[in-house]
């Protein structure tokens, strides 16, 4: 014979802990996709920045042209 008072805390114990489960399993795949959202953008930042030293490195190397601009030419002496 087992008491009714018990048998439904158990129950209810169970239920419980199969919630706890449940949410548990869940943060658990939440914080994977969230893991992987996060490797991804630092994969596209360590793209960018790698993309920017380039950039940078060919404005640098870009020498100014020894030829002026139309506006900076003085004119011929027949004017």
């Amino acid at each position: 014979m087992t008491n009714p008072l018990i048998e439904q805390q158990l129950h209810s114990a169970e239920q419980f802990i199969e919630e706890l489960q449940t949410k548990v399993a869940f943060q658990e795949h939440t914080i994977e996709l969230l893991n992987d959202a996060l490797a991804s953008q630092q994969h596209q930042l360590d793209k960018l920045q790698y993309q920017m030293k380039q950039v940078l490195q060919k404005v640098k190397a870009i020498e100014p042209s020894n030829i002026a601009k139309p506006s900076e030419e003085t004119p011929p002496p027949h004017y």
